[in-house]
């Protein structure tokens, strides 16, 4: 408890799936369409459309967007 704690905020946008025990770390922005994996740590901004998965999570695959 006496080694402090950073508080910052997490953005997430619209369509994006966040699988089971991911953890999204403060101050990160998880754009439009994006998917965490499984397990994956974010430690950054996540682009839209874009698949992250790892520890720490790094961009596997680009989803393809067609409206």
């Amino acid at each position: 408890r006496e080694q402090g704690m950073n508080v910052g905020d997490i953005f997430i946008e619209d369509d994006v799936w966040i699988s089971s025990n991911s953890v999204i770390l403060p101050n990160c922005r998880i754009g439009k369409g994006a998917i965490i994996a499984a397990g994956a740590v974010v430690t950054n901004n996540v682009d839209s459309f874009s698949i992250v998965g790892g520890v720490p999570a790094k961009e596997i695959r680009r989803r393809d967007y067609t409206e």
